[in-house]
């Protein structure tokens, strides 16, 4: 169906990853996800159906991590690589405070790619954050998206809140708000999304309402079997048997073992509390809790260090010296060999976390031999459905806990059973190998459908595929009325002249209009909709064909605006009525003029500073006054553009015939000014790169573009370009 290999961009932002001995547990961030996206990566890369992998995650350079992270770029195989932009801070953030910092990221991610010569078949995103920015880079772009949640703030949300935590606090702990906006906005936009069982689809994903079960496909995670795989007569290392016998009274006892982060979403408490008020459990078997690592608990973050030392408390307690081990250190590499070591001396693997999305630390030690018993909330079910090597248990009842634990223990017939079920089940159920073979045929039924969206829309639009915007060498921006419309034979022309072009200019109009009168006034003069359409004097940014806001834009504008205080300001001014409703826009509000009334632009900017109010105004046809935002203009919104884009302002040619196309027209833009302009553009003849045109409208700009040699890229212009 696709007969090109792919290129896939992966997105996961938040924790510590690099190719090599994986941080896992070093705080909440740098967890299952991590290994989850590298072996994944990996795994893609092995498959000849795929071109190119990069995995694109944070550059971090703090004296508290390691310079790896530091990293522009690391070989993760011979097609995969982990891509490091900086974004933010350059120290070592927590998930929850890189929020603020995303849309920087949208624009880091633009300019890298535009340095590549193709873009991505698809853009497959991990976690919220990267779902926020992988959404905005699929919408500019035009790439289909492809998610992973991995956890989802809603169920977070009320499980946390199920334990009697306040949601005042968890909100500034953890910023649900934006968060699950985030994720329904996601849910909204993306083409697929992955998650790892049906349970997850339905229950988990079944709570927001813009999930589509259509849209969703279950492919559970894979494991990697040289890694994983029962003791046999191996000798276990005898570091990680010293790591966790100089705990123990009674060392070769059964091993009731848990690896996870030191979280109260992993439910320890509750874990410690069924083996603590259970003797018959605690002359069974150890515990072996494997919480990340440390060094001094009072240094670590608030919430690691409130679990670890109500885990303390807890052991102290239930007197449990001498039964429990919690070691402060341990390496990737020894997680394989503490699965092994509790499989040799036949004990269990427990998941109690209060929800567990999918549970890769289960499919570990289910290939290591290492029966399981886990929470009934999650992924836990398909697993154990699927494998058929242990117990479910309900995370909030610790009698449940200890008498699973019990029941697994207690029966070595039952014990070797499930223990040769799950090596054998991870086998058929959950190698990387069957998770790339049915990845790969659903990205590429999309990429497929895609294509035939796009073939079948082509006659609406200028460029074929994916955005031209990031790997075009130019791009010219019109004014509509008056400008680009308003002479047929002229539009013909210049229509004909952008399809020649299209793989190397890119189109966009820059209006007063509002976006729905702009899309309609370029139907009816049968326009092909623009690559841009910078609308309702340039507070406005959308990409076509599916007219796509820039939410960067809005951010950035919105800065100062008091909308409702200008508007009662502007009352003072003589000369000036409000226009109708249908023209007034959240970031523009738009005046009709009596020319002879209305006092000096600088006067009314005066009478708004002495008001402590901020604002452009942008003065057109001498009918017409529209106030925006102080950071917001045609010229600004193409400067934004410029920067977005990675173009420099010499790659711009402005089109225009009015007082609001001034500001565009001035600085290193090439402008050409059509015949029939207004008088208030005679101000900038002689102006630098500003031309004025015999011709109007259209066949205006078609000279203009013969004055600058624009689209040569053999002449003399392009030389100037790449000399600047």
């Amino acid at each position: 169906m696709n007969e090109q290999p792919i290129y896939i961009l992966m997105l996961s932002l938040h924790g510590l990853i690099r190719s090599h001995d994986l941080e896992l547990g070093r705080d909440a961030d740098t967890g299952g996800q991590i290994t989850y996206v590298v072996e994944l990566a990996r795994a893609l890369g092995r498959n000849p159906g795929v071109e190119r992998v990069d995995l694109l995650t944070r550059m971090i350079s703090d004296p508290e991590v390691s310079s790896d992270y530091a990293l522009l770029e690391e070989k993760l195989g011979p097609k995969v690589r982990i891509v490091r932009l900086p974004f933010g801070p350059k120290r070592y953030l927590r998930k929850e405070l890189l929020w603020k910092h995303l849309d920087h990221l949208v624009d880091r991610c633009l300019h890298y790619l535009r340095g590549k010569e193709k873009l991505p078949d698809v853009i497959h995103t991990h976690y919220a954050d990267a779902g926020y920015v992988g959404r905005q880079l699929s919408q500019l772009l035009g790439i289909p998206q492809v998610h992973t949640g991995h956890s989802l703030g809603r169920c977070k949300l009320q499980r946390m809140l199920d334990t009697g935590r306040k949601e005042q606090s968890l909100e500034r702990q953890f910023n649900f708000a934006q968060r699950i906006s985030a994720e329904e906005e996601v849910l909204s936009h993306a083409s697929m999304i992955v998650t790892s069982t049906r349970q997850e689809a339905v229950e988990q994903y079944g709570i927001y309402k813009n999930f589509d079960m259509q849209r969703s496909i279950v492919i559970p995670p894979g494991t990697d079997a040289s890694r994983f795989s029962p003791p046999g007569r191996r000798k276990i290392q005898d570091s990680v048997v010293q790591m966790i016998d100089r705990f123990l009274e009674e060392p070769e006892k059964p091993m009731i073992l848990t690896i996870c982060r030191p979280d109260a979403r992993k439910n320890l408490q509750r874990l410690i509390a069924a083996y603590g008020e259970d003797e018959e459990l605690q002359s069974k078997a150890n515990l072996v809790i494997v919480a990340g690592n440390r060094d001094d608990i009072q240094t670590m973050e608030e919430s690691q260090k409130k679990e670890l030392s109500d885990l303390l408390f807890a052991l102290d307690r239930y007197d449990l010296w001498g039964k429990v081990a919690l070691p402060k250190h341990h390496q990737m590499d020894d997680v394989p060999e503490l699965y092994r070591l509790a499989a040799r001396r036949r004990g269990l693997f427990v998941n109690p976390a209060l929800t567990e999305p999918f549970g890769l630390t289960l499919i570990e030690s289910a290939a290591s031999g290492l029966p399981i018993v886990a929470t009934e909330d999650g992924g836990p079910r398909d697993i154990i459905s699927n494998c058929r090597n242990g117990l479910l248990i309900n995370p909030l009842d610790t009698e449940s806990i200890a008498s699973a634990l019990k029941t697994a223990l207690g029966n070595p017939k039952i014990w070797r059973s499930w223990a040769r079920n799950g090596v054998n089940g991870v086998k058929r159920h959950y190698s990387w190998d069957a998770h790339v073979t049915k990845y790969l045929k659903s990205v590429s039924r999309l990429i497929h459908k895609e294509r035939k969206r796009v073939r079948r829309e082509h006659a609406a639009i200028l460029h074929e595929g994916k955005s031209p915007l990031p790997l075009v060498k130019q791009a010219l921006v019109s004014d509509i009325d008056n400008t680009l419309i308003g002479n047929q034979n002229g539009l013909n022309q210049l229509i004909a002249w952008l399809r020649e072009n299209a793989e190397k200019i890119a189109f966009g109009i820059a209006t007063g209009r509002n976006l729905d009168s702009a899309v309609k006034v370029l139907k009816e003069w049968r326009v092909p909709l623009p690559d841009v359409l910078i609308t309702s004097v340039g507070s406005e940014i959308n990409y076509g064909p599916d007219l796509r806001p820039d939410t960067g834009w809005e951010k950035h504008i919105r800065h100062q605006w008091r909308r409702d205080a200008l508007m009662i300001a502007l009352e003072a001014i003589p000369g000036i009525k409000l226009q109708t409703r249908e023209n007034q826009r959240e970031y523009k509000i738009s005046y009709n003029v009596i020319p002879d009334m209305l006092p000096p632009l600088k006067k009314i900017y005066a009478h708004l500073r002495a008001l402590n109010l901020h604002a452009n105004l942008i003065y057109s046809h001498q009918a017409y006054l529209d106030v925006l935002p102080a950071r917001a203009s045609k010229g600004q919104a193409i400067r934004y553009l410029a920067y977005k884009w990675g173009l420099p302002l010499n790659a711009f040619l402005v089109a225009g015939d009015s007082g609001n196309d001034a500001e565009m027209m001035i600085g290193d833009t090439l402008a050409v000014i059509v015949g029939n302009h207004s008088p208030e553009l005679k101000p900038l003849r002689g102006e630098h790169q500003v031309y004025f045109a015999e011709a109007g409208n259209a066949l205006g700009i078609m000279e203009g573009i013969g004055n600058y040699q624009f689209g040569n890229f053999s002449g003399k212009h392009d030389r100037q370009l790449k000399h600047d």
